[in-house]
């Protein structure tokens, strides 16, 4: 820790109502209070897991040894990201710089080339937060006890109608911003297929389209989608992910839901995946989520105005004759106007861009206790206790508005590319998406 701000002058400005964030001198309390005071309260405290946040409940430091994570302490020393990471453990521990630099060779190894630099381990930290494993129940391991768990990037839940889209853009109002990246990534070489994946389907509400969007996400995983049975994972990639799955990866999972799911062989796969839709459907917490993404009122082609405004710079957006004529009246609005729309803004971004992790344990017949929500899988009549928890809650950086500009237009770009190679006008895609129940 420096003694410092980790805040420009401009973000001291945007989260200025926010007093704790303001007083952090590390990024690492940034996020913790970010996720408390910002987040946890949009999508309900029993979902955010923030952490200790009192630095004087340090409780040991961390070493590795044959490549575990180990916390010791002067009682004893225990591993610390393994299967035996089982209660809800948030605290502060002391690392090294070496302890550091073996995580991020570790991460480094997981993840694919074109993320390689997607984000640095800090190995100049002095401490670390110590989070539950969200994979597992409390003490489950303990009481061996099975736990199966789905990790879930939902991305962005609905269509802009924003009025400063720009018409050349007009396809934004139709086509999701994922199924248009999907184009753009298949373009540059990041995947080898195209996802059936459809944000609409799982923010709908409808149990039906849930399951279709579960499912696609068993298809076509990509980094979008991973199971993890007592915290190790069985399905889905690290980093990148997979693109989709193939005879074998489905045959071994529905190996490893023998003893877990109470169905024939060649119907738990099936019965899992409606299992986890009907979590969500009956937890509703994507409802809370979806109103958090909403929070961004103008697009990106709005709020990139607004943070020009805040930066004191031309704005590159208004190079464009057309986009100035559009959206004149929002330089012309007060500071604390267009503060609001970008913290809105980046909020929205933090939560299109987190994932959930929801997971289960099979209870037995005639168990009274209550003490998580509970779902049943009515076709084998065998029910489970669940929990849902978000996580990758990061606070946005305000610098980063332009970036999300420029990815933006390359987005929509692409895809109107292809679509004019294709012979498919806005009109025609808009028919065809109006069609398939957009």
């Amino acid at each position: 820790m420096n003694g410092t701000s980790v805040f420009s002058v401009q973000e001291c400005l945007l989260w200025k109502d926010t007093n704790d964030l303001l007083s952090s001198t590390s990024k690492e309390n940034v996020g913790q209070l970010y996720s408390l005071h910002i987040m946890s309260p949009l999508l309900g405290s029993e979902h955010v897991d923030p952490g200790d946040l009192d630095l004087r409940k340090m409780v040991g430091r961390s070493r590795m040894v044959d490549g575990l994570y180990m916390l010791e302490n002067k009682a004893s020393l225990a591993v610390i990201e393994s299967t035996s990471q089982s209660s809800e453990i948030q605290m502060r521990i002391l690392v090294s710089k070496e302890f550091l630099e073996s995580v991020e060779k570790n991460v480094l190894c997981q993840r694919p080339a074109w993320r390689v630099d997607a984000a640095n381990i800090n190995i100049l930290c002095d401490s670390a937060l110590l989070v539950s494993d969200h994979s597992v129940f409390p003490h489950g391991i303990l009481k061996e006890e099975p736990c199966i768990s789905v990790e879930i990037k939902p991305k962005c839940g609905f269509l802009p109608s924003s009025r400063f889209i720009a018409e050349g853009n007009f396809i934004k109002r139709s086509i999701t911003r994922f199924r248009m990246h999907q184009v753009l990534k298949h373009h540059e070489g990041e995947i080898s297929q195209i996802s059936e994946y459809d944000p609409l389907d799982l923010f709908s509400g409808s149990s039906e389209r849930i399951h279709k969007a579960i499912k696609a996400l068993f298809t076509t995983p990509q980094n979008n989608f991973r199971i993890f049975l007592n915290s190790s994972l069985i399905f889905g990639g690290l980093g990148g992910g997979r693109d989709s799955t193939d005879f074998v990866m489905g045959e071994s999972f529905e190996d490893k839901m023998e003893g877990i799911i109470r169905a024939d062989y060649g119907l738990r796969t099936a019965s899992f995946l409606q299992l986890v839709a009907e979590a969500i459907f009956r937890s509703g917490v994507l409802d809370r989520l979806l109103e958090a993404q909403k929070l961004d009122l103008l697009d990106i082609e709005g709020a990139i105005h607004a943070y020009y405004n805040i930066v004191s710079q031309p704005c590159v957006a208004c190079r464009d004759l057309a986009v100035r004529e559009l959206s004149h009246s929002l330089h012309s609005i007060s500071l604390e106007e267009s503060l609001k729309i970008v913290r809105d803004y980046l909020v929205a971004a933090t939560a299109k861009d987190c994932s959930f992790m929801i997971s289960f344990r099979p209870r037995e017949d005639g168990d009274p206790s209550l003490s998580h929500r509970t779902v049943c899988l009515e076709p084998i009549n065998q029910n489970f206790d669940y929990k849902v928890n978000f996580i990758d809650l990061d606070l946005k950086p305000l610098k980063k508005m332009l970036y999300y500009y420029e990815l933006d237009q390359k987005i929509v770009s692409c895809y109107n590319q292809m679509n004019k190679e294709h012979g498919i006008s806005d009109t025609k895609s808009m028919e065809r998406s109006e069609a398939a129940g957009i």
